[in-house]
């Protein structure tokens, strides 16, 4: 009687819990969403792709019938990650201006979720804007322990992760180290061969967009601030105001505002004159300040080739009498910018 009775509270149990679903279930909210009221989760391995709907209190609950792996999913132009699996009930919550920051998973799998996001995170503490434009090898070397140790310390915190998945984070650093440390090897390479004081490379008759040809030894007597830049580069544009605001501050200051323009064809179907009319054109259209050169053959030109600059945006300070002050001179949207033109006295 006993183990009938055991047997039926076993069954009632089973009964209860039911078949496991062939679906995941995904919810969660998303504050001060103004636009694009769309969730969408893809990926582009398996060609999935869904799209839920975002309630206008930001809020939103879906089912999606996936395979069991890592997804993509897009809110406006704000971009995560998230695991997903069938029968998991998953959800999240976040801030739409700082999607990837404010991220916080809950439900099934939300530690393998959070470990991943806060791995990726955790970079972005180490890996700063002031050490990839204005770090020491030492500094480089110091940044690398620190983002290994942190990491470390959030294994543990997640140490109930599955293996697989912190086999794939560990990849994800290797690679974030790996290209943090390449990067940081040409910038200091650039800097070891054109070093603070030297001479200046030069050029000469640069086609300036407000009429005539102008060359490096025009600005003599004044400091030089150069952007090498190209309109269908992203990361150049989104430079633009801040070196707008740059050039306001100092606009009665001893330096000059230089913009040389490398296009020559990509993005325009590797046609140069359209690639020249485009560079006219955004000059215009984005009212670009300063004074707007193009160079004489792309990334192809002398001066290009000697400051040994093969990415862009690239940025360059010459002090009056033609010496280099900085061969990888900080953005305009970096403080030590204007940090160093203090220090300067300019």
């Amino acid at each position: 009687m006993k183990r009938l009775l055991t047997l039926c509270i076993a069954g009632t149990l089973l009964a209860c819990k039911g078949e496991p679903k062939d679906y995941a279930t995904l919810s969660g909210k998303i504050e001060n969403i103004k636009e694009n009221k769309t969730l969408k989760v893809f990926n582009r391995q398996s060609k999935y792709e869904k799209t839920i709907t975002i309630n206008d209190d930001g809020t939103f609950k879906d089912t999606l019938k996936v395979e069991e792996g890592d997804y993509t999913f897009q809110v406006g132009n704000q971009y995560g990650q998230i695991y997903l699996k069938n029968d998991n009930e998953s959800s999240f919550t976040a801030e739409y201006d700082s999607l990837v920051k404010t991220i916080e998973f809950k439900g099934d799998d939300s530690d393998t979720n959070n470990f991943s996001v806060q791995s990726f995170l955790i970079a972005n503490d180490y890996f700063t804007r002031d050490l990839m434009t204005s770090g020491t090898k030492e500094d480089l070397d110091s940044a690398i322990k620190n983002y290994q140790d942190a990491y470390s310390d959030l294994k543990n915190k997640y140490s109930d992760v599955d293996s697989t998945h912190v086999a794939i984070i560990d990849q994800n650093v290797k690679r974030t180290e790996g290209q943090v440390q390449s990067y940081m090897s040409r910038r200091l390479a650039t800097k070891a061969a054109l070093p603070k004081g030297a001479k200046s490379p030069d050029f000469v008759n640069y086609e300036n967009h407000a009429g005539g040809n102008m060359s490096l030894s025009d600005f003599k007597g004044k400091y030089v601030y150069i952007d090498v830049w190209a309109t269908w580069c992203g990361p150049c544009i989104r430079e633009i105001p801040s070196l707008k605001k740059v050039e306001e501050q100092y606009h009665d200051k001893n330096i000059a505002f230089v913009s040389i323009s490398v296009d020559n064809g990509r993005g325009y179907k590797n046609d140069p004159e359209a690639a020249h009319e485009g560079w006219k054109k955004m000059v215009v259209d984005k009212d670009l300040g300063g004074i707007q050169l193009y160079a004489d053959n792309g990334f192809q030109s002398q001066f290009v080739q000697d400051y040994k600059i093969n990415g862009i945006p690239r940025f360059i300070l010459i002090d009056p009498d033609g010496n280099i002050v900085s061969s990888d001179a900080p953005r305009p949207s970096s403080p030590a910018l204007v940090k160093l033109f203090d220090e300067l006295g300019i």
